[in-house]
């Protein structure tokens, strides 16, 4: 079930110019709907942070998966982090997006929905 009630498997366009939009069979995985792809640092920190925080003004509260597994990063065609993936779409990737930013992109994707 996709975090806004319906799944689709669509291919998105590259977000940053990376081939992120396009997902290997290796990105199919189960388990969070919203991740944070990244190494851990204090960037992808942030993202994760932004997210939660998002995610709560929402009324929302679905699980956060902190991806850091570089084969598994690599799988959904980012070359650059922090990224964030919802319902295994890449949404953004290679910065920061403030918790504003998120709340957008959410909406956008439940309007979608």
């Amino acid at each position: 079930m996709a975090l806004f009630g319906k799944k689709e498997k669509k291919e998105g366009t590259a977000c940053c110019g990376c081939a992120c939009g396009a997902k290997s069979a290796a990105a199919e995985t189960t388990g969070a709907r919203v991740k944070v792809l990244g190494s851990g640092c204090a960037k992808c920190n942030q993202l994760e942070t932004a997210a939660r925080t998002a995610l709560q003004q929402l009324g929302m509260n679905p699980e956060i998966d902190h991806v850091t597994d570089f084969s598994k990063i690599a799988a959904y065609g980012v070359m650059s982090t922090p990224a964030l993936v919802v319902d295994e779409k890449v949404v953004s990737c290679g910065k920061v997006l403030k918790t504003e930013e998120v709340v957008d992109i959410l909406r956008k994707l439940e309007e979608q929905a």
